[in-house]
């Protein structure tokens, strides 16, 4: 941002990232000082809210919709900072606003998370990871970045900027569109979108529209993404050489398993121009057990195994890991606060679902 945040500026360019993290106040903040120590008049906001409560986490975020990025740049922001949203809010949000939609406008809203959901992973929708890249003008060496026209209906048209590599067609966008869904029915906290509705068509060199998106009220709830301790491992890597890499291999594999057990063992034999390497990999609950137990045991097979046993690792602790799960939580309100301080409460859409909500606005 010291990079840009004056060329954005002096364009006009206004600008919404979900890289605030655990902390959007905090870097909304460091933002903040950022602009002054360049002289900026940058106008920033942010989007708090989505850290819950769940069970047994160490943290967990729900995934956000748009309506309190919008709120933030009709406010006036230039920079709009969130914690967890889905990425596609992060168009989402910047049509709501320009166009003045509500929570009514399922369709347009529908249209402009498929415009986000194409450009969430960058030249994917241009031709990078792309089965095809042969055939791309460029060979797929280096794609340019897409951009999308959205219009007042929610439609869009998918663009790169002229003279960067890649290329827009039906194909490399279609590409991108399946990537990461399930069912047709794409549930979004705003909006279910229904991407059996969805029609590409060719509109110019390097231009894909986007129409027909149909759109349905969002579920009662929002996805979660769940933090956890999963437990400890740890790993060991053994250097075979000479004959008889794989019984080499299997006697490791024998005499480890007879010293610490078979639970959460796993090896992976890597061919090298020399010979080979054994990576003895270990995840256990117990921080004893994949700690020193486990190294200390590979460590002492030194004379005990192989001819001419060695490893590339001294013995050392467990290190914990963590697991990243799913869960979903009823839909709640969240807070905008604008770029002069006021907080704004983002109400989400009424469902018909009663009881009470674990959801808590921190």
């Amino acid at each position: 941002m010291e990079d840009c945040l004056g060329t954005a500026a002096d364009r006009g360019v206004r600008i919404v990232t979900n890289a605030g993290g655990l902390n959007p106040a905090g870097l909304a903040a460091a933002l903040t000082a950022l602009a002054d120590r360049l002289g900026l008049r940058t106008r920033i906001g942010y989007v708090t809210g989505d850290a819950v409560d769940h069970p047994g986490a160490l943290v967990a975020n729900a995934y956000l919709g748009a309506f309190g990025i919008a709120s933030c740049l009709t406010a006036g922001a230039d920079v709009v900072v969130t914690g967890r949203v889905t990425d596609a809010s992060l168009v989402v949000g910047p049509a709501i606003a320009h166009f003045g939609w509500d929570r009514a406008d399922l369709d347009a809203l529908a249209g402009a998370t498929v415009a986000g959901h194409i450009l969430e992973c960058g030249a994917q929708a241009t031709g990078g990871n792309f089965s095809f890249f042969t055939e791309l003008p460029d060979g797929g060496r280096r794609p340019g970045f897409p951009v999308a026209e959205v219009h007042a209906d929610g439609s869009s048209v998918i663009t790169k900027h002229p003279g960067t590599g890649g290329a827009v067609t039906v194909d490399t966008v279609t590409a991108q569109l399946v990537y990461e869904v399930g069912a047709p029915a794409y549930l979004g906290p705003d909006v279910v979108t229904h991407l059996d509705t969805v029609t590409l068509t060719p509109d110019g060199p390097d231009r894909v529209r986007v129409s027909g998106v149909r759109g349905t009220p969002p579920p009662p709830t929002l996805k979660v993404g769940v933090n956890t301790i999963g437990g400890y491992r740890n790993a060991m890597t053994f250097v075979l050489g000479g004959l008889d890499i794989d019984a080499k291999a299997a006697l490791v594999r024998t005499q480890l398993e007879d010293a610490v057990g078979k639970d959460g063992l796993e090896f992976v034999l890597t061919r090298t121009e020399d010979g080979a390497l054994l990576l003895a990999h270990i995840r256990d609950g117990d921080p004893k057990r994949a700690g020193r137990r486990f190294s200390a045991a590979a460590v002492e097979l030194a004379l005990a195994s192989y001819p001419g046993c060695t490893l590339t690792t001294p013995p050392g602790d467990a290190t914990p890991y963590g697991a990243f799960t799913s869960a979903t939580v009823p839909q709640c309100p969240h807070l905008a606060i604008h770029p002069d301080g006021t907080a704004v409460a983002i109400p989400h859409r009424p469902s018909a679902r009663k009881g009470p909500f674990l959801c808590k606005i921190r």
